[in-house]
C-alpha cells in the first residue's frame, strides 16, 4: 500500500521528516489537518477569533513539542487531544457570553453552505441551527466534546475515545445521554422539526444520532 492510498502511514512519513528539521513537511501537517483542527475549536468555544487563536496556538505547540511525539497514536489524536483540552480551558478561563443564533459564528458559517442566496431557508434553519447549538453548549464540557469529535468530526468512539483519554464504553454513554439532552432541548420548540428537503450532511448526521424526528418541507 503506498502513501496515496494510506493517509495514515502518509502522516508518520511527514512527521518523521519534520522531527529530522524538515519545515516543509511540518507545513504540509498544518495544511492537512489545520481547517478540521479550527472547525472543532469553533464548534467548542463558540468564537471565531478564539478559535482561530487556538488552532494557531496548538500548532505551535505541535511544532515545539514534536520531539516528544513517539508514534504511539496517529499524528491527528495528537492534535486533536491538544486541540481538545486547549479549546475548552480557553472557553473556561474566558467564560464567554453565550451567543445567541444571531450572532454564533457556527450558524452563519452553517448558512453559508446550506442555505447561500435563500433568505427564507436561511430563516428556518437559522432557527433549527441556533436551537441545536443552544442545547450542545448546555453540555458538560467533555460530553460536548464529546459529541462534536463524533457527530460533526465524524470520528469513531475508538478514535474518539483515544483523544479524549477514556474508555470507548465511556463515549457511548456520553453519546446516550447527549442524544436525549440535545431531543429534549428541540423537542421544548415542538413535536417535530419541520425542515427544507436539502440539508447538510453534517446537520442531518446530527439530528439522526440524536434521533429527532424529522418532517421536511417543501423548497
Amino acid at each position: 500500500m503506498n502513501m496515496v492510498t494510506n493517509p495514515h502511514k502518509a502522516a508518520s512519513e511527514l512527521v518523521r521528516r519534520a522531527k529530522a528539521g524538515d519545515k516543509a513537511a511540518f507545513g504540509e501537517l498544518v495544511r492537512r489537518y489545520r481547517q478540521r483542527i479550527h472547525a472543532l475549536t469553533l464548534h467548542l468555544t463558540g468564537d471565531e477569533a478564539e478559535a482561530e487563536d487556538v488552532t494557531q496556538e496548538v500548532f505551535f505547540k505541535a511544532y515545539r513539542v514534536l520531539h516528544t511525539f513517539e508514534g504511539r497514536s496517529q499524528f491527528f489524536t495528537w492534535v486533536y487531544r491538544m486541540a481538545v483540552n486547549r479549546a475548552l480551558n480557553a472557553r473556561r478561563a474566558h467564560k464567554r457570553r453565550q451567543a445567541t443564533p444571531l450572532d454564533d459564528p457556527r450558524v452563519e458559517r452553517a448558512l453559508v453552505v446550506d442555505a447561500a442566496d435563500n433568505p427564507g431557508k436561511a430563516a428556518e434553519l437559522r432557527q433549527t441551527y441556533g436551537r441545536l447549538l443552544a442545547g450542545l453548549d448546555t453540555l458538560p464540557a467533555a460530553m460536548r466534546a464529546t459529541v462534536v469529535l463524533v457527530a460533526l468530526q465524524g470520528l469513531s468512539h475508538g478514535e474518539a475515545a483515544l483523544i479524549q483519554k477514556c474508555s470507548p464504553g465511556t463515549i457511548a454513554w456520553r453519546m446516550h445521554v447527549a442524544r436525549k439532552a440535545l431531543r429534549e432541548a428541540l423537542d421544548d420548540h415542538g413535536p417535530r422539526l419541520t425542515l427544507p428537503q436539502r440539508l447538510s450532511r453534517e446537520l442531518v448526521e446530527l439530528l439522526q444520532e440524536r434521533e429527532v424526528p424529522l418532517a421536511y418541507g417543501m423548497n
